[in-house]
């Protein structure tokens, strides 16, 4: 009659971490079947004849630096922690999170200026700015949240390359999609339009989404047994080369990306829309496209190389964990922003005034800014209630993400901006409030007060 026992493992925390388990527990001669739950760090397994030693299952996996307890020795784990891996991960991820506000804060990623007539080098420099900034947060941060489950699925493979051909894939998708959706654009031209609640929604939809996962990284145990995966039998079945399933799941993925937008990738598909050309507007998305794959291939390329010493994968999975957390929430403030409602952005200026009433010239109200890529000059306006206002931008010769300001309760549609040139919006404020003002994607904003 077979036995059952279960063992507590220190190390396992990955969803990759199970599968290995259990197949090289199924090598052992006597050994019938096993259940590995990197949740709970346990090992359940049945078994004919004499139940393995613990210390010899530990010696199997020196390698991977697992640790096999008995039930009696489990307390172990707890007294024997050194280091706290959560505060040593959130160390790390916080020096890459003020690296990248500062970046967006310098305005760099608003520096390279593009139009239908650039050329395509412009478009992969571009790409190459939104890598480092607003699309690592959107889509770097999917690929992180998505790692985990890729190297779950990709983990009975041997070599480097093997593990990383989910990303690769993730890639192609990505760029493919990228340059067939181009020429979509360049043809049907402006009959296509992306609304911007539109856009929203889809973007705090995933963020949360990605909030989900993130607090799974960090070992929020309430979320666990809400994994997003699929069963393991449907993994497994995925996994085989065979069925050649694996390999559809990223490169889906990354197609679908096209319809994840960062403000850089609106810059991108305005301009493929405004060619009007299907070659052109292909050959726009695409080195575009090109110029982002660099950093979400280095993020896929980290997550692989962690999945090789799995006893750093829970140090990984939280600095990971934080990342994504972090991106998510800076992604539903932008979104907040472009929404119009207050947000964290109304917190850090919250000192911001106007003293002096705009001049009005010919009845209106007249009011000037210069938008650029690292902000608005000046970013709070005073204007009166009832009376017409002549708002003049001066577009800066790289205006970034700035490309267009929105206020959805002062005026409806965006404020399309031309480098180096002014554009004109009229509108007339009907009721006394602050009114927020931001470019397309809500990280550059500004007020508008309007007092009766």
């Amino acid at each position: 009659m077979n036995k059952e026992y279960t063992y507590f493992v220190k190390g396992m925390h990955c969803a990759s971490c199970e599968v290995l388990v259990e197949k090289k527990l199924l090598e052992i001669k006597g050994i019938k079947s096993v259940e590995a739950g990197a949740t709970k760090g346990q090992v359940t397994i049945e078994y004919e004849g004499e139940r393995p030693n613990h210390h010899h299952l530990t010696s199997l996996f020196k390698e991977e630096n697992y640790t096999f307890f008995d039930r009696l020795e489990e307390e172990n784990i707890k007294t024997n922690k050194s280091v706290n891996p959560t505060l040593f991960a959130f160390n790390i991820a916080l020096f890459i999170i003020i690296a990248f506000l500062i970046l967006n804060k310098s305005g760099v990623p608003g520096s390279l200026g593009v139009s239908s007539s650039s050329s395509l080098f412009a478009f992969f420099g571009l790409g190459l700015l939104a890598g480092f900034s607003s699309c690592a947060a959107l889509v770097g941060g999917i690929v992180l949240s998505m790692s985990k489950q890729w190297q779950g699925i990709y983990s009975d493979k041997n070599t480097a390359y093997e593990k990383f051909q989910p990303h690769l894939l993730f890639n192609a998708g990505r760029i493919i999609s990228y340059a067939v959706f181009g020429a979509v654009l360049g043809i049907i031209g402006s009959k296509l339009q992306i609304s911007l609640a539109f856009t929203s929604f889809l973007v705090v939809t995933v963020s949360f989404l990605m909030i989900a996962l993130s607090l799974q990284m960090l070992g929020v145990k309430s979320l666990r047994k809400f994994q997003f995966a699929l069963p393991k039998s449907i993994t497994r079945y995925i996994a085989n080369e065979n069925n050649f399933k694996a390999k559809q799941m990223p490169f889906m993925m990354g197609a679908a990306t096209f319809f994840l937008p960062c403000g850089f990738t609106i810059i991108a598909q305005g301009i493929a829309l405004l060619s009007g050309n299907w070659l052109q507007g292909s050959l726009i998305m695409l080195f575009f496209a090109l110029g982002t794959a660099p950093m979400l291939l280095a993020i896929g390329l980290s997550s692989v190389k962690f999945s090789f010493k799995p006893h750093l994968a829970e140090k990984f999975s939280k600095v990971a964990g934080f990342l994504v957390l972090f991106f998510a929430l800076y992604n539903i403030n932008s979104q907040i922003n472009v929404l119009g409602y207050k947000s964290l952005n109304n917190v850090l200026s919250f000192n911001q005034t106007a003293d002096n009433l705009p001049l009005v010239v010919s009845g209106k109200q007249v009011i000037k800014m210069a938008a650029s890529g690292s902000g608005n000059n000046p970013n709070y306006f005073k204007v009166r209630a009832g009376v017409p206002v002549r708002w003049e931008i001066t577009a800066t010769n790289s205006p970034g993400c700035n490309s267009s300001i929105i206020s959805r309760n002062l005026f409806s549609g965006p404020v399309d901006l031309t480098p180096g040139q002014v554009s004109i919006k009229e509108f007339t404020p009907q009721k006394p409030g602050k009114y927020k003002f931001s470019c397309s994607m809500g990280m550059i904003t500004g007020i508008i007060e309007v007092v009766s």
